[in-house]
């Protein structure tokens, strides 16, 4: 897709210092699209090791495995370790969907549905090959946005996991995004229903551009100035 205001130069140590910023909002961003009603200043709390009182422990736990999940992909990243593997999206994975997913840190063994659609995701032993499809795929996409946006797009359809699939999709997109210089793309709670409903029409058909529009117009002007500067 062609918008000038995404002619960004690639700058990893801004791209990243920029990430780190928004640790927090990231977070809070993340967990109340999973219908975990957190305040900003909770996740910043939880994040500097203090239990927060009127939360099930539970839904500590994801906040806590979101940020544990970020400060993993950023550690990849600034060591040159970031790559699109099975291994290291199940190292991911293991973080992000710890006592949450049915199984964690390996791709799914059976069958899952998706409420609200009549799409079913793949069978379970297609996964791998459907994996090293979607490398391949990605790997032809000359916008970093759009291969990025692939990728996320490509896991939450796909299904890879029990659970925690979009969230994996998303840190999948941004860690490619860091990789690359680029600033990654936080996806804001207050456009839950927006994003929950382009996202059942891209199960029931697999067509990428309603999402991949609405992805690009959650990146922060603010941050594209920024990353201009």
């Amino acid at each position: 897709m062609k918008d000038t205001k995404w002619n960004m130069i690639p700058k990893k140590e801004k791209a990243m210092m920029l990430a780190k910023r928004q640790l927090v909002e990231f977070v809070y961003d993340a967990v109340n699209l999973e219908g975990i009603n957190f305040t900003l200043p909770e996740i910043q709390t939880l994040l500097d090791g203090v239990t927060v009182g009127g939360h099930k422990v539970s839904d500590q736990q994801v906040a806590i495995n979101q940020a544990n999940t970020w400060r993993m992909l950023f550690k990849l990243i600034e060591n040159d370790q970031f790559e699109i593997t099975v291994e290291m999206v199940n190292a991911l994975h293991q973080i992000a969907a710890k006592e949450e997913a049915l199984e964690w840190g390996s791709f799914r063994s059976g069958g899952v549905i998706i409420a609200g659609t009549d799409y079913v995701p793949p069978q379970a032993d297609s996964l791998h090959d459907l994996f090293e499809k979607m490398v391949i795929e990605s790997s032809k996409i000359t916008d970093i946005y759009d291969c990025s946006i692939h990728l996320f797009l490509t896991m939450a359809r796909s299904q890879f996991f029990y659970d925690v699939n979009k969230r994996m999709g998303r840190f999948i997109m941004n860690g490619l995004l860091l990789n690359h210089g680029f600033p990654a793309i936080n996806l804001p709670a207050k456009r839950q229903l927006e994003f929950n409903q382009l996202m059942l029409a891209f199960y029931e058909t697999g067509d990428q551009k309603q999402m991949n529009i609405f992805l690009r117009s959650c990146l922060d002007e603010k941050i594209i100035m920024i990353m201009k500067e």
